[in-house]
């Protein structure tokens, strides 16, 4: 059995990606509405999951280092090669291959990632592994901002997503008083908050649009001042909205895509999203764009009234 990788030269560390945060630098500040949200990872999970859990992963090649910066890519082969995959799971917008031995690859896919079971290869191939059963899962990249982690025990996975990631929206612990907890105080508009994936994982961009139109909250609105009643229906709202696109299997939108290439189809079915001018599915007023935590985000005028301004 290959044996973990370890250096030396390193501090102690239970992955690969020591002090990553300090290399990225702008890197890290992408476009939520680019990025696959949870209904999209969560889909090529459910879609992965029969190919590769109880696979045997003969060999990974990292074509491209970034992708697993700051291990090198003979490193990540000589954790993983040779181990059996048994079990495919997902935390917010994360992807986790869990291996015997308590090994774990946790993949983000996110600006224009893509995983494919192919035999035939596509242009951008970051990553290629070769299962024993003769299959090729493939990370593909256009723009190169996905990555990949190798972490070495369950309590390294968990301190990989308890620094990183609030609570799981499809969860039992996301209940709305907890919700009301964390809004408690805070002026931020309530879309903001959304966004904050150390608030709730998952959520990103056309999510949190939708769910808002479900909820009737303009996104402007500061979350701290959201009565009970609302927090609640929030809640529902974002449970809904992403059981949506888990249903549609996805929004293709720029460049997600199934592990056979092929689109989902949420964004035939968006209630605000990229509708501006179209009008609103409850009372017909024409959809209006605007910005909200640095996004462009889409109302209805008449269903989520717009906060007054406090006066100075």
């Amino acid at each position: 059995m290959p044996q973990p990788y370890t250096d030396q030269r390193r501090r102690p560390c239970r992955g690969y990606r020591c002090g990553r945060a300090a290399r990225l630098g702008p890197r890290r500040l992408l476009e939520p509405g680019l990025v696959p949200e949870l209904p999209e990872v969560e889909t090529i999970r459910r879609q992965l999951a029969p190919a590769l859990e109880g696979r045997r992963l003969e060999h990974i090649e990292v074509i491209d280092p970034r992708w697993s910066d700051p291990a090198p890519p003979e490193a990540i082969a000589d954790a993983l090669d040779g181990r059996t995959i048994e079990h495919l799971g997902r935390r917010g917008k994360y992807l986790i291959m869990s291996m015997e031995d308590d090994v774990h690859l946790v993949m983000h896919l996110r600006m224009t990632g893509n995983l494919l079971l192919s035999d035939e290869e596509p242009q951008h191939i970051r990553v290629r592994m070769e299962l024993d059963d003769g299959q090729k899962l493939l990370f593909v990249d256009v723009r190169r901002f996905g990555t990949g982690d190798v972490l070495l025990g369950s309590d390294a996975l968990a301190e990989f997503f308890a620094s990183r990631l609030g609570v799981e929206p499809l969860s039992p612990d996301f209940k709305a008083e907890a919700l009301r907890e964390q809004a408690r105080g805070r002026r931020q508009p309530v879309k903001a908050f959304l966004l904050n994936q150390e608030r709730v994982a998952g959520v990103g961009n056309i999510y949190a649009d939708e769910a808002l139109f479900r909820a009737r909250i303009h996104p402007l609105r500061s979350v701290g001042t959201l009565r009970r009643a609302q927090i609640e229906a929030l809640r529902d709202a974002v449970v809904e909205s992403l059981h949506a696109g888990i249903d549609a299997k996805g929004a293709s939108i720029d460049d997600y895509r199934h592990v056979d290439g092929a689109r989902g189809s949420f964004q035939d079915r968006f209630l605000v999203h990229l509708r501006e001018g179209k009008p609103c599915p409850r009372c017909g007023t024409p959809i209006q764009k605007l910005r909200a935590a640095g996004r462009g985000t889409y109302v209805c005028p008449r269903c989520q009234r717009r906060p007054r301004k406090r006066p100075a």
